[in-house]
């Protein structure tokens, strides 16, 4: 049985699936430019031994991309947590990790005409995510995730109602932007959804599944606990107060 990645791999699967425009090795400090994609793209993470008066060099590029300083903290960071407290950071968007092996959900098979592996995106799986927030800077996201990658598309009731994104790195499937339509909602196609991206990233190769997920979306949440996932880590973002998080 494949051993399960360690948070290590996660956060680097999550780079790999969902990647910054750019990213930029500054100090200790690894830096990206989101363009719009949201803050997993746009936050600066420590990647090395930092000090106090690093922090303003870091706040300063990241003006400079035109993006509000804005901080990454993984489990064991607390001394960053701390001086980013002290400066004035608040913390927004805690997020719960979520993994299980991939055959645990590639167990079943999926109903005709209710989910679909499709790349490029349809027009009708971009204006479900717009109607959840999932705007064009994401979209991009998605565009320049390398392979394998697919979108997730999803039917009910003979109308289209969910869409999601799926991408493989070292051998994780990634599943990232599912978005189901409020008419749709608890009827049980987030989890064919899920169970179609397993399917798909097996094909390609991946052992196990993963997602992130905001502990403030507590449905998303439900639905991975009810389908078996473990809840194997967390992190949060830290942002000052007088500046935008709209990242």
């Amino acid at each position: 049985m494949t051993d399960a990645p360690d948070l290590n791999r996660l956060f680097a699967a999550s780079d790999a699936t969902w990647p910054a425009a750019a990213r930029i090795d500054a100090g200790p400090w690894r830096l990206r430019e989101g363009r719009g994609g949201g803050k997993r793209v746009s936050a600066a993470t420590a990647e090395g031994p930092w000090r106090d008066d690093d922090l303003p060099a870091a706040e300063d590029a990241m003006r400079l991309m035109g993006q509000p300083p804005l901080f990454m903290l993984r489990q064991g960071e607390d001394a960053l947590d701390a001086a980013l407290d002290a400066r004035g950071y608040r913390i927004i968007d805690p997020v719960r990790i979520w993994l299980c092996p991939i055959d645990h959900l590639a167990d079943r098979k999926i109903p005709r005409v209710t989910a679909f592996a499709i790349w490029e995106p349809l027009a009708a799986m971009r204006e479900i995510w717009a109607q959840g927030g999932i705007g064009e800077g994401r979209i991009a996201v998605m565009e320049r995730a390398p392979d394998p990658k697919t979108g997730l598309f999803g039917r009910a009731a003979d109308h289209p109602a969910g869409a999601g994104f799926c991408a493989v790195h070292d051998g994780i499937a990634m599943v990232h932007a599912l978005e189901i339509a409020a008419p749709f909602r608890g009827k049980g196609l987030g989890g064919w959804m899920m169970r179609l991206a397993a399917h798909w990233g097996r094909a390609q190769g991946a052992t196990h599944m993963a997602v992130l997920c905001t502990k403030a979306n507590a449905a998303a949440n439900g639905l991975y606990a009810s389908l078996g996932l473990a809840d194997v880590g967390e992190y949060h973002y830290r942002i000052l107060d007088d500046e935008s998080d709209d990242t």
